[in-house]
Order: C-alpha cells, then structure tokens, then sequence
C-alpha cells in the first residue's frame, strides 16, 4: 500500500500491516474501514503542493479501499492537478469518470487555466464542456468569472461585447462581473469609465452592483463615497446584505476608526441583517491596526455569542500584530486545539516571525505540527525553515532541508552561507 499522510480521520492500515505489529496472527480480521466524503477531500487538501500524492490517494481510494468517487472529490483532484498546471493529466481523469463532472470542475478548470493566462485553452475547455451538456451561458459566466477573478477583465470584456459566445447585454450578472474584474485589476478609472457605461447602456444596477462599486471608491483611496453610496443604496429601496454592511463597515472604520464601523455594525444588527465571520474579522482588523489588540480579543466574545469561531483569519490578523512569542505561542496552540486547521501560508508567517526574532525552538515546534498535521510544505515553507536555521548557523542541518527542497522538484532560494548564490560562484570563476 502506498504510504500517505491521512487525515485523522483515517485510520489507513492495511491487514498486512496490521499483522505485523500484533500480538498474535490468529487475532480476529478487523472490520473494512469504510471512508466518506468528507476525510477523503480533507486527505486531498493535505496533498495540494504533491499533485503526485494526491492522484496516487485518490487512485487508491478507490480501487483497494472502495470509496465511490464524487463530483466533489473528482473537483478536489483536478484542482490541485491544475494548480501544478498538469492539465492533461485532469482531463485524463475526467474523461476516465464522464458520469462525475458537474459546474464544479469546470469552475476549477477555468480558474487554474486563467490563473495560469491561458485564456485559449480555457475557451478550449468551454468546447469540451458540451460533451457533458454543460456549455452553455451559465458556464460561459463561470468562465468569465474565472478570467475577471485572475486579472483578465480585457480578455473577458471581448469575450463578452466584441466577440459574443453567448448574448450578455442587456445582462446585471455579467455586468457585474466585469466591473469587479476591473476592481481586480485596480483599474479605478476604467471602473468608473464601466459604472457610468452601465447607466449608459440601460443595464439594472442592484444589490451586487452596489456592493462592488463600494468596494471599488473604498480601495481607491475615497472611503466616504462608499459611504455616500450606501445611503444612496438605502434610499433606492435597496435592502443591504451582509456584504454591503461589510464594505461599509470597512469604509466608515478607514475613515473615522474603529468607533465609527462599530456603530455601523450595531445598526446592522438594528436593522435585522445578521452578520457573518468576515464583519467579526474586519472589526477585529480595525482593532488591531489602531493597536487596540486587548478589545479584538474581547470582541471575540461577540463573535462567539453569534455562533462563529475564529477562523484562520481571526488568528492570522492576532499573530500579525501580537508581538509577543508567549501568546503567539498559546494562541497558535489554541487554534490547532480547537480544530481550526492551519493553512500553509499560517506556517510561513510564524516560522518568519520567529525567525526573525532569532527564537529557534518555535520554529522547529510549527514545523512538527506542519507534519503532524499531514501538510506537505511547499517551497515558502522550506525557505522560511532554512533561513531560520542558517541564522542560527546550523548549516548542516539548513544543507539537508536544502537538498530535501531539490529532491522534491521545489527551487530553493541563493544562499551564500550554504554555497548557492549563483552570483558569488560567477565572481569567484571570474564571470561578472
């Protein structure tokens, strides 16, 4: 059986294995592990930097354990297979399993190709979407969904006005998808040029169109027209959602400070609209940039009382701006106690952090529970580690993980302390 990091979850030991180590061979079978959806997509998850991990699992599931794939497990395995930009290798799979295939997948295809700027082979990708009777103007939207969300609104704007697969208008949605593409891009120009062409052009302008246009003003520097644009939303007859407060609630703590948005998020509750985990996260960012650290944790009480956990960004916005290694420590402690699973990015930034800090028993301790939580890291992760042991001058031990980062395919950084600053090595030889 091949050897995998499982979720826990997962109890994966073969009979063969399980002989070895028992008391007796004549000990009864043990039952068949059965396996549901949820473990497998998790052991997916843990394998997103090793696509050749994750096939291997996903291929083995299913044959020796004899787990029923899903639409959601297909999805999982594709995305990661496209993240490591093995496109043919994920339309291989999906052609394997034609009866799983849903929005889903093709949602995950067109984001890896965009991510990838592969915009050709993403329409490719809409052609082949009829052999499963999805290519049709709900996927084309997902496809331009896809291009707006990876910085490609020009490409999606013809797709959409110069060169029509499917005939968008007179349509709010794709409207809207474009401007928050231009958003994306940062284009705060072309977005207001695009926000007065919809008045143009006769297209509705709702709830979404609103909430994206707010967000726009507010990333552009002009906090107080977002502002002016909820009233002017309210006004309208327009009933604003958790999103819109959300935007606003940013806006008004830009402008006038934490206070300000707490007021805002108590009017929200006034007016019946229910909050979600970002309206917690945002007051709790505010918080914390004013250096008000001690009331974001008491704010935790009102997240609590609303039925939300901290999530991975509550602890991301407390580990960035705590600055002391005790109660990073605890804090880092209790997320993983209470099974909120850190992401790889959440590894980084505290091995760098302690790092820099010159503190090297944490690092190696987020290092063990990286493994123990069955991550495999990627090359920011061994980068981090390395950089912390060579601070330390453990050079040996920085060469092994060094080697290990070539061994697994990843590009480990120049470093002159362990001999691979390319540029030391040409101005030795002579070659400048």
């Amino acid at each position: 059986m091949p050897f995998f990091f499982l979720h826990p979850r997962l109890l994966l030991i073969s009979p063969r294995c399980r002989s070895l180590h028992s008391p007796s061979s004549l000990s009864p079978p043990h039952p068949p592990i059965k396996f549901d959806t949820d473990s497998v997509l998790e052991t997916l998850s843990s394998y997103s930097t090793d696509w050749s991990r994750a096939l291997e699992f996903f291929h083995w599931v299913s044959s020796a354990a004899g787990f029923s794939h899903s639409s959601a497990t297909l999805t999982a395995a594709v995305d990661i297979l496209g993240k490591h930009f093995e496109f043919d290798r994920a339309w291989s799979l999906i052609s394997s399993l034609p009866s799983l295939p849903d929005r889903s997948t093709f949602r995950s295809l067109f984001n890896r190709l965009a991510a990838a700027r592969l915009v050709s082979d993403a329409l490719l990708t809409l052609d082949r979407s009829a052999a499963f009777g999805l290519r049709d103007r709900q996927t084309f939207l997902q496809l331009i969904d896809a291009l707006c969300d990876h910085r490609l609104a020009p490409e999606a704007y013809d797709l959409c006005f110069k060169t029509p697969l499917f005939p968008v208008a007179g349509d709010t949605k794709a409207h809207n998808l474009l401007l928050r593409g231009w958003l994306k891009m940062g284009y705060w120009g072309q977005c207001k040029l695009f926000w007065e062409e919809m008045d143009s052009r006769g297209i509705p302008k709702d709830l979404h169109s609103y909430s994206i246009y707010m967000d726009i003003v507010s990333k552009s520097g002009k906090p107080y027209k977002a502002i002016k644009l909820f009233k002017e939303l309210k006004k309208k007859g327009i009933l604003p959602d958790v999103i819109a407060y959300n935007t606003v609630i940013q806006a008004a703590g830009h402008c006038d400070g934490a206070d300000s948005a707490i007021r805002l998020y108590r009017e929200m509750l006034d007016s019946g609209s229910k909050p979600n985990i970002s309206t917690f996260n945002i007051i709790v960012k505010l918080l914390c940039m004013e250096g008000r650290v001690r009331e974001g944790y008491q704010f935790l009480h009102q997240m609590k009382k609303n039925g939300f956990d901290p999530d991975v960004i509550t602890y991301h916005l407390f580990f960035r701006h705590s600055s002391r290694p005790k109660e990073i420590l605890w804090l880092f402690q209790r997320m993983v106690d209470a099974g909120c699973r850190p992401r790889m990015d959440t590894y980084v930034m505290l091995m760098k952090k302690f790092g820099r800090w010159g503190f090297l028993r944490p690092v190696f301790m987020i290092w063990r529970v990286m493994e123990e939580q069955g991550c495999s890291p990627d090359a920011f992760a061994y980068n981090a580690f390395i950089d912390a042991l060579v601070q330390k001058g453990l050079m040996e031990m920085a060469r092994k993980y060094d080697q290990e980062m070539l061994s697994k395919g990843l590009s480990p950084k120049p470093r002159r302390d362990l001999g691979t600053d390319c540029d030391a090595d040409d101005s030795e030889n002579g070659n400048i």
